[in-house]
């Protein structure tokens, strides 16, 4: 990816990883540029914070909390993953599911 396109969107992108509210800060702060590196960033986040509302109402609740607690866990571990790639500057998607959420959130 070309340099000057990260360094444009790496804040938005950041921002991007702290939960809801800064979602909806980077997508504001994307909308007039529509940088990708920050849109794929976002993708990403929607993503995760989707699986992690699932994870919340739907393992916990059918599952139980063992298990709830397990894939909350592993959902912290790829949204860290994420966070460091927008860090480095590195379209790096999260393991398993990220490619998924590239599909599912293209129009973003």
């Amino acid at each position: 990816m070309e340099n000057h396109i990260v360094n444009e969107g790496k804040t938005a992108a950041i921002i991007s990883y702290f939960w809801v509210v800064g979602l909806i800060i980077a997508f504001i702060m994307n909308t007039s540029k529509k940088n990708s590196f920050t849109s794929f960033h976002i993708r990403q986040m929607i993503g995760l914070s989707i699986a992690s509302v699932l994870n919340g109402w739907v393992i916990y609740e059918f599952l139980g909390a063992t298990a709830g607690a397990f894939v909350g866990f592993i959902l912290f571990i790829l949204w860290v993953i994420g966070l460091i790639g927008a860090i480095k500057g590195e379209e790096k998607m999260v393991p398993v599911i990220g490619e998924q959420f590239q599909n599912w959130f293209k129009n973003i």
